[in-house]
């Protein structure tokens, strides 16, 4: 499967900017768009792992669950 790379913004606008078939590339272009990032830029960027890109955008506009550590 292949890994998205998105540029998403607070409201959760979606990007698309490229397709890497290996993680090592996608991690190194994600890194690199935020070292080249302007410094009043409020978006992140985001790789995902899916079968397709209709799939990485829906995980990443999905809210995901808050983490629970322990028993309460």
């Amino acid at each position: 499967m292949p890994y998205f790379v998105y540029r998403v913004s607070p409201k959760l606008e979606l990007h698309y900017i490229d397709t890497k078939d290996r993680y090592q590339e996608a991690r190194a272009l994600v890194r690199g768009l935020r070292e080249q990032r302007a410094p009043h830029d409020d978006g992140d960027y985001r790789l995902i792992f899916a079968h397709q890109q209709g799939e990485a955008e829906q995980l990443l506009t999905t809210p995901r669950d808050e983490r629970v550590i322990g028993e309460d």
